[in-house]
């Protein structure tokens, strides 16, 4: 089993701006040092022009994967015995919320005790970005192992799971509501960049879906490979940049003249 102990072996992060949504995942799983393997992290729920919905995973892969299929193949809505939910026909986003919960607990339900017994905790998180066609704006969720969430808001444009320090303060200097969708998607990589360089559990391939306000489709929908030439320019020019911008930087006055 992988990711048994932590969710610091992944990093996710959803941008949410005013022309729509950035969303990026790595797909790095970690079960020692010599267990290492590539796994989706980041899924997508569309109807062309009727909905799109991005759902990234951090965590025990064996939860994650296991939520996922519930959510898939829907859950029963015993007080109305209605159709099975699924985040396909949930009328809201945030009701699509509400479901990635119900389902985290009926799988914490069904499983958690036989974890329990081996020692392993229910540790899994989500981000739930997207929209569906007649809401007036797109959204974006992380939701808990309890299964409760929390909104992304125009103060605070982005939300990550996993292993998100190194990430974060890039985000918090360049992100804001009205950055222009793609330079939204540039820094979303170097935050990933700022990631990967600092911890080993990150790496690519790295997952990139970016979704226009109002379109209800992937504007962009790619895999970065190892080896991408703009991804790997992106990198080096970081680099570079910060050593420039140290560079310039006054060396600190605080040394006393001992002459």
């Amino acid at each position: 089993m992988l990711e048994l102990t932590g969710c610091g072996m992944t990093y996710c992060c959803g941008i949410l701006v005013r022309d729509g949504l950035v969303m990026i995942a790595d797909t790095r799983t970690n079960a020692g040092l010599d267990n290492i393997s590539t796994f989706r992290k980041l899924h997508v729920f569309n109807r062309p022009g009727e909905r799109i919905m991005a759902v990234a995973s951090a965590g025990n892969l064996a939860i994650s994967q296991s939520v996922l299929s519930t959510l898939s193949e829907g859950l029963e809505d015993s007080p109305t015995g209605a159709e099975k939910e699924t985040l396909l026909n949930a009328p809201t986003m945030f009701q699509a919320a509400q479901r990635i919960g119900r389902a985290i607990r009926h799988v914490n339900a069904t499983e958690g005790e036989a974890l329990e017994a081996e020692e392993i905790n229910f540790n899994v998180s989500f981000l739930l970005g997207g929209q569906i066609k007649g809401e007036p704006r797109m959204r974006l969720f992380m939701i808990y192992p309890a299964g409760n969430f929390i909104e992304c808001t125009t103060d605070t444009p982005y939300l990550q799971i996993g292993e998100h320090k190194y990430g974060k303060p890039v985000l918090d200097r360049a992100i804001h509501y009205d950055v222009e969708l793609y330079e939204a998607l540039k820094t979303g990589l170097i935050s990933m960049d700022s990631t990967m360089r600092s911890n080993l559990g990150v790496g690519l391939p790295i997952d990139v879906l970016v979704v226009r306000k109002d379109q209800c489709d992937a504007d962009l929908n790619h895999r970065i490979e190892a080896g991408e030439p703009y991804f790997h320019d992106l990198r080096a020019r970081w680099s570079a940049a910060l050593r420039k911008a140290h560079e310039n930087i006054p060396s600190p006055p605080y040394k006393k003249d001992m002459s």
